[in-house]
């Protein structure tokens, strides 16, 4: 089966390449990049190596060496080299310190009627009723609680000071 994309670099490409490979400064995946497209440029004076030995030689998979080659012939020299910028960004945060707040204050006040503690489904059902947050998973509510300390199930939720203990 011949190769899908051929690697034909230029002279100003390949002394670049070069020069990127030799300089020590650049991340470890555009040094692996940089290196398969010269050992894999078939134009005059490249190496021309095969996928498999190229992989074999550079530690990764020739899956991966086929991506690259890929993008260099469709995209370009840098496009090879450097990520892909992220089509739309990471999820923001949903909940910021004012929902944390309300929902230990939540915490922290007595339990609802025919019960002898918060649970974090009732909490989190609680905070959807009151709409301090439009959706909230318990498991949500359980990582904020352990993040500030806060145990459901201690003699003291923090909400008062136990009886007997000395006043300062």
């Amino acid at each position: 089966m011949s190769p899908r994309y051929r690697v034909t670099l230029t002279e100003q490409e390949r002394s670049e390449l070069d020069a990127l490979t030799k300089r020590g400064k650049i991340s470890a995946r555009k040094f692996v990049h940089a290196r398969a497209l010269l050992l894999c440029d078939a134009g005059a004076g490249g190496p021309a190596w095969k996928v498999a030995d190229a992989a074999e030689a550079l530690g990764i998979t020739s899956r991966t060496i086929e991506h690259i080659k890929k993008q260099f012939v469709e995209e370009g020299l840098e496009a090879a080299l450097d990520r892909k910028p992220l089509e739309k960004p990471p999820r923001g945060i949903e909940f910021d310190g004012a929902f944390e707040a309300r929902l230990i204050a939540l915490a922290c006040s007595d339990a609802p009627d025919g019960r002898a503690r918060w649970t974090v489904r009732l909490l989190a059902d609680k905070v959807v009723e009151l709409e301090i947050a439009e959706s909230v998973s318990h498991m949500t509510v359980q990582r904020i609680l352990k993040k500030t300390n806060l145990s459901l199930t201690s003699a003291s939720t923090g909400k008062s000071r136990r009886k007997g203990a000395p006043h300062l």
